[in-house]
C-alpha cells in the first residue's frame, strides 16, 4: 500500500489565519475611524488625531488577538449609536435634547448613561452572587450564568461610559470630555477594566472558580459607586477644572487602571490561593487577627475626638470597609474545605498572580511616565512629591520588588501571595486612602 505524506514547512501568516469575520471587524473599523475623521477631524488637534490613528489598528488587534472583543466592541457600538440617534430625535440649541433621557422609554430605563451604568452595578451584584453559588455548590451552570451577566455588566459599563461622552459634549463646548475625571468616572473605568481582564484570564485558563474571589472587589467598587452616587449626586457631569483640560488626561488615567485593576485582581486570586494552600491558624492571624487589630486602633482613634471632622470622617469609612473585609475573611476561612477542593491548583493560581502582576506593572510605569509628563505641561514640574505622586510610587516599588524577588529569587506560594495581598492595601491607600486623609494637587475627588 502506498501512502503519500506531504510536509508543510514554516508557519501560516497571521493574516492567511483570519476569518471572514475577522476581516468584517476591521472594516467596520476602519470606516468607522473615516468617518469620525471625515465628520470631525476638523475640531481635533493634532494630538487627538493621532490617539484615533492609533486605537484603530490596536482595536483590530486587540480584536483578532481575542475574539470576543469584536463582537463586545461591534455590540458596545451599535448601542451606543443607537442612543444617539434616540437622543437626537430632540434638539435643543445645543444639538441633542438631554432631557430626552427621561422621556424616551429605551434611554430611560437602559441607553442613557445613567440608566447603563446602573445596570452594570445590578449585573455587577448577580454575577458575584452566581460564581458564589456555583463555587459553593459545585454546578457549572451557575458559574457560566455567571460568566454571561460578567460579560453583561462590561457591555453596559461601556455603552454608559461613551454614550456619557456624547451627553457631556451636548452640555457645552467646553465641557465635553472623555469620561475619566474625577472618582465617579474612574470607578465605572475600574469596574468594567477589572472584569474584561478578569474574563480574559477565565477563558485562558479554561476555569470560571475565581469569579467569585475576583468580583468580590468588583462589587465593592459598585458599592462604593452607588454610595457616592446617592451621598453626593456624583454621576452630574461637570466641567474639567483646569489642569485636567489636557490631552494627556486620555491616555494616563485609563493606563493607570489598567495597573490597579490588574493588582487588585492579583491580590484577589492570591485570597483564594491562601484559603487553599495556607494553615488554618496563619489564615486566621493574617485574615482576621491583624485587620481587627488595625480596627481596633482605628476606633481608639476616634473615639479619643482629637482629630479634624474630615479626618474623623475617613476613620469612619476605614473602619466600615475593614468590618466588611473581616466578615469576607471569616467566611472564606469557614468555607475553606469546599473552597479549596473547587478552586484551581495552586500553580494555576500562583501563574495568574504573576501574568496579572507582570501586566499590571507594566501599565503602571506606562502611566506614571505620562503623569510626569502631564505634571510638567500642568504646574511646571515632573515631580512634585505631591501625596498622590509619593503613593504612586510606593506602589510601584512594592510591585517592582514583588516581581524582583519572583523573577530573580524564585519568590513562589504563601510568601507571594501574601505580598500580593498586602500589595492591594498599598494600592487601595494611593487610590482611596490619599483623597480620605491627604489633600495636594491630586485632589479632584475628595470623599
Amino acid at each position: 500500500m502506498n501512502q503519500t505524506t506531504t510536509l508543510t514547512l514554516g508557519r501560516a501568516s497571521p493574516l492567511s489565519r483570519r476569518s471572514a469575520f475577522d476581516w468584517l471587524f476591521a472594516l467596520i473599523l476602519l470606516g468607522g475611524a473615516a468617518f469620525v475623521w471625515q465628520r470631525y477631524g476638523t475640531a481635533m488637534d493634532g494630538y487627538e488625531r493621532g490617539i484615533l490613528v492609533g486605537a484603530v489598528p490596536s482595536l483590530i488587534a486587540l480584536g483578532w488577538f481575542w475574539g470576543p472583543l469584536r463582537t463586545l466592541s461591534l455590540g458596545v457600538g451599535a448601542a451606543t449609536l443607537l442612543a444617539i440617534s434616540l437622543y437626537l430625535r430632540q434638539t435643543d440649541a445645543f444639538g441633542a435634547d438631554l432631557a430626552a433621557a427621561e422621556q424616551v422609554f429605551w434611554l430611560k430605563y437602559m441607553l442613557s448613561s445613567q440608566s447603563a451604568i446602573l445596570w452594570m452595578s445590578v449585573l455587577v451584584f448577580m454575577c458575584t452572587l452566581s460564581y458564589w453559588i456555583g463555587l459553593l455548590s459545585g454546578s457549572d451552570a451557575a458559574q457560566r450564568i455567571g460568566s454571561w451577566l460578567a460579560w453583561g455588566a462590561v457591555f453596559m459599563a461601556l455603552v454608559g461610559t461613551f454614550v456619557r461622552w456624547y451627553e457631556s459634549h451636548q452640555i457645552g463646548a467646553d465641557i465635553g470630555h472623555i469620561p475619566v475625571s474625577n472618582l465617579y468616572e474612574v470607578f465605572v473605568l475600574f469596574i468594567w477594566l477589572t472584569t474584561l481582564i478578569y474574563l480574559y484570564y477565565e477563558q485562558h485558563y479554561a476555569t470560571r472558580a475565581l469569579g467569585g474571589f475576583v468580583m468580590l472587589i468588583v462589587s465593592a467598587a459598585v458599592g462604593f459607586l452607588l454610595w457616592y452616587t446617592l451621598s453626593r449626586g456624583a454621576h452630574e457631569i461637570q466641567p474639567l477644572v483646569p489642569a485636567l483640560q489636557s490631552w494627556w488626561m486620555k491616555i494616563h488615567v485609563p493606563a493607570n487602571f489598567v495597573g490597579y485593576g490588574t493588582f487588585a485582581l492579583a491580590a484577589m486570586v492570591a485570597l483564594a490561593y491562601l484559603v487553599k494552600t495556607a494553615p488554618a491558624r496563619s489564615l486566621w492571624i493574617g485574615l482576621v487577627g491583624v485587620p481587627g487589630a488595625v480596627m481596633l486602633v482605628l476606633i481608639g482613634f476616634w473615639a479619643l475626638g482629637n482629630v479634624s471632622p474630615q479626618v474623623s470622617q475617613a476613620l469612619v469609612k476605614t473602619m466600615r470597609m475593614l468590618g466588611g473585609c473581616l466578615a469576607l475573611f471569616t467566611f472564606t476561612i469557614l468555607a475553606r474545605g469546599v473552597i479549596g477542593a473547587r478552586t484551581p491548583a495552586p500553580e494555576v493560581l500562583d501563574d495568574v498572580m504573576y501574568r496579572a502582576i507582570a501586566l499590571g506593572f507594566a501599565f503602571f510605569t506606562i502611566a506614571t511616565i505620562l503623569g510626569a509628563f502631564w505634571a510638567a505641561e500642568a504646574w511646571g514640574g515632573y515631580w512634585s512629591w505631591d501625596p498622590k505622586e509619593t503613593w504612586a510610587l510606593i506602589v510601584w516599588l512594592n510591585y517592582a520588588a514583588w516581581l524582583h524577588m519572583r523573577l530573580m529569587k524564585g519568590l513562589r506560594g504563601a510568601m507571594s501571595a501574601w505580598w500580593a495581598l498586602v500589595g492591594l492595601v498599598v494600592t487601595t491607600f494611593a487610590f482611596l486612602g490619599v483623597n480620605m486623609f491627604l489633600s495636594g494637587l491630586h485632589s479632584y475627588g475628595e470623599l
